[in-house]
Formats: C-alpha cells, structure tokens, sequence
C-alpha cells in the first residue's frame, strides 16, 4: 500500500529538530550581523559622509565598483544599502523568532543578493559568502531531510 501526501502537505516545513533549529538560530545571526554591520554601517557611514561635507566624487575615491555606474552613484547606493540593511534586519528578527514571514523575507533578500553581488564586485564577495551560506541554512533547516521524490518512486 502507498500512501500519498496532499500538495499543501508537501509545502510545510518539516518537524524541527535541534540540528534543525541550530540552523535556523545561525542563519539568523549570520543574517542579522550582516544587515547590522555591513549594510547599515554603510548607511551609517553615507550620514557622516554628508554631514561632513564630503562630495561625492571624493567618497568615490576610496572605493571601487565593477559598474562605472554604481561609482558614479555612490551616495545613492550607499542610501540604498540602508534599506536592505533595515530589510535584513527585520527578516533575521523574524527568522530568529521562527516566524515564516521572517524566512520568506530573508531567503528573498538572500537571492537578491546572490543575484546582485555580481554588480558589486569586489565588495559583492563578502555579502555573497554570508548570504549563500545562510541561504543554505535557512533550507536545510526549512525542508531538514525530507527527501526529494518519495521512497519507491520510480521517477
């Protein structure tokens, strides 16, 4: 006799585990260190660039992007960064909550990045690295070790 799971079923997250949960308490640390320290820090840092009275072209000076584009809009970017950095933040509470608004905030804010890191390279690495591996964390401990097809399928 086969038993069959509803489509709903197979939506759900598994039973945490206590390996299960480590993984979701590290992804979420990862994520909020990340959202604290290196984007908001950049946003912190576009504040005291200003009040200082620092020109753009000048703040550009120090840093390097892939995308002449990027460098010539680097206040905008560091503005930017703020509100993934706020976003971030908000989705690591969540996760570290167990809230699953939290976890489809962070694994969308993750793709995000892995899909923008390319742009800014080399800063992009750092922010790659952290938000891959949460990534990982956040599904291993999302789907645990719920296999892909069902034993006996012959698919």
């Amino acid at each position: 006799m086969t038993t069959t799971t509803s489509p709903a079923s197979e939506l759900q997250p598994s039973r945490a585990s206590a390996g299960e949960t480590w993984t979701l308490r590290i992804a979420g640390i990862l994520l909020l260190a990340q959202g604290a320290v290196m984007e908001l820090g950049v946003f912190i840092g576009l504040l005291v660039l200003t009040a200082s009275g620092v020109p753009q072209e000048d703040a550009g000076e120090r840093f390097s992007f892939i995308v002449p584009f990027l460098q010539e809009n680097l206040y905008l970017m560091m503005a930017m960064s703020g509100i993934f950095g706020a976003l971030r933040v908000v989705g690591a509470i969540g996760v570290l909550r167990n809230r699953m608004w939290g976890f489809s905030l962070s694994v969308i804010n993750c793709s995000v990045t892995l899909t923008l890191m390319v742009f800014l390279l080399p800063a992009g690495m750092a922010d790659g690295l952290l938000s891959g591996t949460a990534l990982v964390l956040l599904l291993i401990a999302f789907y645990g070790s719920r296999p892909i097809t069902p034993r006996g399928s012959r698919h």
